[in-house]
């Protein structure tokens, strides 16, 4: 009875060894896995898990400073920094950054142009954070904060962005800043000291000032380090190294002037840039119409960049630094003193106008203005009835070589110096330059042409306020700038007076004469509409061709596109014993420089004179502007409305209709 019972008993022992056994081996095999794994992270795997352990409990925090502020001579705001909304991506933390940004495209209004333009910065960015959207509203918050624990990665922050308070009034010379692009970020990043200073930092100059003082503007970045959880989530600031400010900039502007200039130019195609002649201060820039600059800070829709790019009165285009136009009169005081200069003529030597002038051995007539002419001319009668005649005969006999050489000491043909990027230099023509260019010899007659600042004769506003400005001042050469003061850490180097005088041979005296002249141009000569007795105002205007005329006939306005008018000119300065400030005005296919340009001059001339001391022109409040805005932004919103329907009914007609169909047979 005994012997079954021990039999079973051995085997149950025997199994029960074999799964201790069993059991044995398979923990100290698990524990085998579990050492060599441990020593993988552990000696393998170290640093990087390290690393990331570390970036989970502390961050370095890129802390960008705030870009300098910038006012105009008077202490008035004209870009200022606020602070927004952001969401903030960023890319170490996330598996897939495409998905997340998907998954947030009904959360901040993605568009796909968007979603590209995020990845291809953080392809770049070396694990930097990334900006998803800037200026994001309560609505936008309110949805991301629910689903805040799916999105890891992903914050909101608060930083400073730029704003223009007077919307366009000032955007072609203060200019914008935008998002750095590519071809930026690039440039960035291959510089050993930018580099560091775009930590944290979103934005850049695109043009004007933002773009010429940058580097003062921008100031440079502090950090934080802090103290965070898994899901990115700060607990604690650990360290702290405070940015240093970019400078605040104060501008030769004045609000005032420049908010007449762009009244006076409502409704019209043209710029104006007055100066202070005695130290080249500018004192108003205006090209029109401008445009808002500030949709371009956080991303300009492309509705409404291609309404702004495609407009046919062209509000992109800075006309007072970029606008070149044939001067037409307003060069005769200018080339005068030149005349003197070479002893071509005297203050009383004179010429007969018969109302033409033809070159030696040729037919060809070149027509004064005046019908019959203006019979015996001095000097003082040319500029003052501004006598076409005079011209033709006196640069006939300097020649086009001289004739250059000249009016270049008077800054045409070359670009001012003015601290803005992108100024144009203009064409003052010479042989030299036709060779270049079209490869061919000069011809007399182009001469006669350049003459009365016509033919390829090519200034821009600025450069004729300039040049006006030299010859308020007597010869003395003048950099214009827009710079006036700076505060802050940064050296600026700052002009505040003339830094040459024309080479001359002539006197002081002669310069007198010639104000004298431009006095009695608006006492009683072609500006006479703007005359005052209240303070004495030297001008000069000027009727720049644009469609030419054939020989033998005549100019009728009304047969032409009003895109073919002649450019209205007037350039000028006042007071005339102590002139103050010195001004040039353009009005595209304005008509006559009398008529339409001068009186525009002339309202300037008075709110600086007469006004700005008295009763300056100041800001709206901001319910007013408000107003105004919602009133542009509406006009604006047209534009693009109706070129969206233009596009659609184009593309409408270029679709073949059903019954156009070609018919194949069955």
């Amino acid at each position: 009875m005994n012997q079954p019972l021990t039999q079973d008993s051995d085997q149950s022992t025997a199994t029960f060894h074999r799964r201790i056994i069993i059991a044995v081996l398979l923990i100290l095999l698990g524990l085998l896995g579990l050492a060599v794994r441990y020593g993988y992270l552990q000696i393998t795997q170290y640093e990087k898990y390290r690393t990331n352990a570390e970036n989970n409990r502390i961050k370095l925090i890129s802390d960008p400073p705030s870009r300098g502020y910038i006012y105009d001579r008077n202490g008035i705001l004209l870009a200022d920094n606020t602070p927004v909304f952001t969401a903030v991506i960023s890319p170490d933390e996330i598996d897939d950054p495409a998905h997340t940004l998907r998954l947030l495209t009904p959360i901040f209004e993605l568009t796909e142009e968007d979603i590209t333009d995020i990845l291809a910065r953080i392809d770049k960015s070396k694990n930097d954070s990334v900006t998803i959207k800037m200026d994001l509203t309560e609505e936008q918050i309110a949805k991301f904060s629910e689903r805040k624990p799916f999105f890891r990665g992903v914050s909101i922050q608060t930083k400073l962005t730029r704003v223009y308070p007077h919307d366009e009034l000032f955007a072609h010379v203060i200019g914008y800043v935008g998002r750095i692009n590519d071809k930026e970020s690039k440039a960035i990043k291959a510089d050993p000291i930018k580099k560091d200073l775009y930590a944290g930092t979103d934005l850049i100059g695109k043009l004007g000032i933002e773009q010429q003082y940058e580097e003062v503007l921008l100031g440079k970045p502090g950090y934080q380090s802090v103290e965070a959880n898994a899901h990115g989530d700060v607990l604690r600031k650990l360290d702290t190294k405070a940015p240093i400010a970019g400078n605040d900039l104060y501008l030769s502007l004045d609000y005032g002037l420049q908010k007449v200039a762009q009244d006076q130019l409502a409704g019209r195609r043209g710029a104006i840039v007055a100066l202070d002649p005695k130290n080249g201060d500018v004192l108003a820039f205006v090209s029109n119409p401008s445009y808002d600059p500030n949709p371009f800070v956080s991303g300009i829709s492309s509705k409404m960049y291609a309404a702004l790019r495609d407009d046919i009165d062209q509000p992109l285009y800075n006309r007072a630094l970029q606008g070149l136009y044939p001067p037409a009169s307003t060069i005769k005081p200018f080339e005068s003193m030149g005349f003197l200069h070479h002893g071509i003529m005297g203050w009383n030597d004179t010429i007969f106008d018969p109302g033409y002038f033809s070159l030696p051995g040729d037919s060809h007539r070149f027509r004064d203005w005046k019908k019959g002419g203006h019979g015996t001319v001095n000097m003082s009668k040319s500029i003052i009835m501004s006598v076409d005649t005079y011209y033709y005969k006196n640069a006939h006999r300097l020649g086009i070589d001289k004739l250059h050489d000249w009016m270049s000491r008077f800054g045409f043909g070359q670009k001012t110096g003015i601290d803005l990027p992108n100024e144009k230099a203009g064409i003052m023509p010479s042989p030299q330059w036709k060779q270049k260019t079209y490869n061919k010899d000069w011809l007399p007659g182009e001469t006669i042409s350049v003459s009365i600042g016509q033919g390829a004769f090519l200034a821009s506003p600025l450069q004729v306020a300039n040049a006006t400005a030299m010859t308020a001042i007597k010869g003395k050469h003048l950099t214009p700038h827009i710079l006036k003061s700076s505060k802050g850490e940064a050296p600026v180097k700052i002009i505040d007076k003339p830094d040459g005088v024309i080479d001359f041979n002539g006197t002081e005296e002669d310069w007198l004469n010639m104000h004298t002249a431009m006095e009695d141009t608006v006492k009683r000569g072609t500006a006479k509409g703007i005359y005052t007795p209240v303070y004495r105002i030297a001008g000069k205007t000027g009727t720049a061709q644009v469609k030419s005329i054939a020989q033998g006939k005549s100019y009728n306005k009304a047969a032409l596109d009003s895109r073919h008018w002649d450019h209205a000119w007037f350039t000028g300065f006042a007071p005339v014993e102590d002139p103050q400030i010195a001004l040039a005005v353009i009005v595209e296919n304005g008509g006559g420089g009398s008529k339409v340009a001068a009186p525009i001059g002339r309202a300037l001339f008075d709110y600086w004179v007469l006004h700005k001391d008295k009763n300056p022109i100041k800001p709206p409040n901001e319910e007013e502007m408000a107003k105004l805005r919602a009133e542009k932004h509406a006009i604006l919103q047209a534009k693009i409305d109706a070129m969206q329907k233009a596009k659609e009914a184009q593309q409408t007609q270029q679709k073949p209709s059903q019954d156009n169909k070609p018919k194949t047979q069955s």
